[in-house]
């Protein structure tokens, strides 16, 4: 398994691109941001992540070792493969940890291949492996479901423990006041 590379970048033009190390040219995919940065035939070193299945020997190169690890993390998330954990990897570290901890699924859905319910997913995934400061807003974007949990959550209920519950109140209950009465019974169990 390759786990580095120094060598120098011989093509840029397209991904992957084309990084000799020694008189070996490797084909390297990267994020179009590093591919910005990259000077070609200048020594540089990369990290690397080594993808093998049974139809290919793919490798993803990162300039820290924060980038690489950050990566194969997003990995682990089921539904995410390399080329749109490579895709996420674009917006960088400090942006994607951030997105994560303040659960801003919209910063997700924004990249290319990534819908509602996989950015929901790296993010519970990966909250415990980055650490919060929020919890997961799972809730619809209605109006009517804001003011009952505002609501539940003025008579003494956490949010944390009323957001738990949001999904579960029956898709029939369309007033603030059904909501409310089908939470409170949820909550009464």
């Amino acid at each position: 398994m390759i786990g580095a590379l120094i060598g120098t970048v011989h093509t840029i033009t397209k991904n992957p691109i084309i990084f000799f190390a020694g008189d070996v040219g490797y084909a390297v995919s990267i994020t179009d941001n590093l591919a910005k940065t990259l000077t070609p035939n200048k020594k540089t070193l990369l990290f690397i992540h080594t993808h093998v299945r049974e139809d290919a020997f793919d490798l993803f190169g990162f300039i820290s070792q924060e980038e690489l690890t950050l990566f194969e993390l997003l990995l682990t998330v089921s539904g995410v493969g390399p080329k749109t954990a490579l895709l996420v990897m674009n917006a960088g570290v400090d942006a994607i940890k951030h997105a994560v901890q303040t659960s801003d699924v919209d910063f997700f859905t924004h990249i290319p291949r990534l819908g509602r319910k996989n950015a929901q997913k790296i993010i519970i995934e990966l909250k415990n492996k980055l650490g919060s400061v929020g919890d997961l807003d799972l809730r619809d974007e209605s109006q009517e479901t804001d003011e009952m949990i505002d609501a539940l959550v003025s008579m003494g209920f956490a949010k944390k423990e009323v957001l738990a519950i949001v999904k579960k109140i029956p898709s029939e209950d369309t007033t603030v006041e059904q909501k409310i009465k089908s939470a409170l019974k949820l909550l009464g169990k």
